[in-house]
């Protein structure tokens, strides 16, 4: 339970000490760290780290060299916690743990995305028979989420809980919700027997999940925002951002590319999501979820702006954006976005 401030509290001491000793190379042009979670929904960057896109695009903003460090961590918090500490340069989690760290760092250090990374539905399941929709969940049930009241899909939930239910019961889910990793999550929904009888999924495990004819749909993010929107989002500061233009650039510009290699060969983005990610799925599977209509693989934003109008009503935000161009850096505007 006290993973993740464990690891904030160790990583801003390691990151206050190699401030000491090396104060000049604090946030040196050259160098990014970026942090991803588990599934498909990841495949923009492990296209930019498998093609070496980052080092590829540097070049033409006039670094010789980049060192460019992956890290994988579960759950939104941690990964929060990881940026504010100083311990990893850009994040990725869902729209709403963004808007919660863009919120919260408003008028110091400034949080804001960098990209989006593919519209995804995520699907909430369930493996009791009886259970057909929210309604129908109830103190027998546990939700496995990723990060139990915060993540991208609790804070979903929150919002259809409050068309439901009202406003004042937004968050009735959050005390039969627990914090699991998808792939234990996936895992303990097909076996069953556990206290997990549901799961707010995503791709690939959603897909494995729905296999087991024991499992079957509730509702899905699409479902609650009214149609194709962004899952996952990347961020960083306003220090990294400002102090790193090129290498920042480089990045960007790697995302872009990445998105056009997985729409000119999806099949070929098929092969590196399992060769990246040593995956034990068959090819045609992810492939399939690849191909899928619902799932779009693009940096622009989508439907982000509903959660910050619905999150900022429910008082889980304190700052009302405008527009999506508010939380995010002007990179992206190059882009079509919402």
């Amino acid at each position: 339970m006290t993973h993740p401030f464990t690891f904030g509290r160790l990583a801003a001491a390691l990151g206050l000490l190699g401030a000491l000793a090396t104060p000049l190379a604090a946030q040196a042009e050259g160098k990014i760290s970026i942090a991803q979670q588990f599934g498909i929904g990841y495949l923009v960057l492990q296209v930019v780290k498998d093609q070496q896109l980052i080092e590829k695009h540097a070049k033409a903003q006039g670094l010789d060299k980049v060192e460019v460090e992956w890290r994988t961590i579960s759950g939104a918090t941690a990964m929060n916690e990881a940026l504010l500490a100083g311990a990893i340069d850009v994040v990725s989690a869902g729209v709403p743990p963004m808007l919660t760290v863009w919120d919260r760092t408003h008028g110091r250090q400034n949080v804001k995305a960098v990209a989006a990374l593919g519209s995804l539905p995520n699907y909430l399941l369930s493996n009791r028979e009886e259970v057909k929709t929210l309604d129908d969940l109830s103190e027998k049930d546990r939700i496995a989420v990723p990060a139990a009241g915060v993540g991208f899909q609790s804070r979903t939930l929150q919002i259809e809980t409050a068309k439901l239910y009202g406003k004042d019961d937004f968050q009735r889910f959050d005390k039969i919700s627990v914090s699991l990793p998808h792939p234990d999550a996936t895992a303990a929904l097909i076996k069953g027997g556990s206290e997990i009888t549901a799961h707010f999924s995503s791709p690939p495990f959603q897909y494995q999940a729905l296999e087991n004819p024991k499992v079957h749909k509730l509702i899905s993010s699409y479902d609650i925002l009214g149609g194709q929107a962004t899952f996952n989002v990347l961020y960083a500061t306003e220090k990294f951002h400002e102090e790193n233009p090129k290498t920042y650039k480089a990045f960007y510009d790697a995302l872009v590319e990445a998105e056009q290699i997985i729409k000119a060969d999806k099949a070929a983005a098929a092969e590196t999501y399992i060769r990246v990610e040593n995956s034990k799925l068959p090819l045609d599977f992810v492939k399939k979820i690849i191909e899928d209509p619902e799932n779009d693989f693009t940096v622009s934003p989508q439907r982000t702006l509903i959660y910050a109008e619905q999150l900022h009503e429910l008082g889980v935000l304190k700052n009302r954006a405008a527009s999506w161009k508010d939380y995010f850096f002007e990179e992206a505007y190059a882009h079509p976005g919402s």
